[in-house]
């Protein structure tokens, strides 16, 4: 089931990583900037840009000791992340195509104020 967090920064699709965080096997994390946060993210994602976990900060206290799945608008930044989370002994992974194929795969999106969101192109 978690083959791919186990072996390190490994990709999943946006179903894939959507079934591991809505049930609890995996923490989903936005690593984009707030803008594209508020503008959508998918619902019970935490929040931590990659500018703020390249300069060290540590992840979120829900997602501590847990497997993590990272997500940005498109991919690339979301794959920075689980690498740099892999060599601080962080299972981690991330959604490839990002927010962006997320909404593309009709999963959900909420806003800033639990409305329904959108991604930033």
């Amino acid at each position: 089931m978690l083959s791919l967090l186990r072996r390190g920064p490994g990709r999943l699709t946006p179903r894939q990583a959507h079934q591991q965080t809505s049930d609890g096997k995996a923490v989903l994390l936005d690593v984009r900037e707030m803008p594209e946060w508020k503008a959508g993210h998918a619902p019970g994602a935490l929040h931590l840009p990659l500018s703020r976990l390249m300069a060290g900060a540590s992840l979120p206290a829900a997602a501590q000791g847990k497997p993590v799945v990272t997500i940005c608008r498109s991919g690339h930044r979301s794959q920075q992340a689980a690498k740099l989370l892999a060599g601080r002994g962080v299972e981690a992974t991330d959604v490839t195509g990002g927010m962006t194929a997320w909404a593309r795969a009709d999963l959900p999106v909420t806003g800033g104020r639990g409305d329904s969101g959108g991604v930033i192109a």
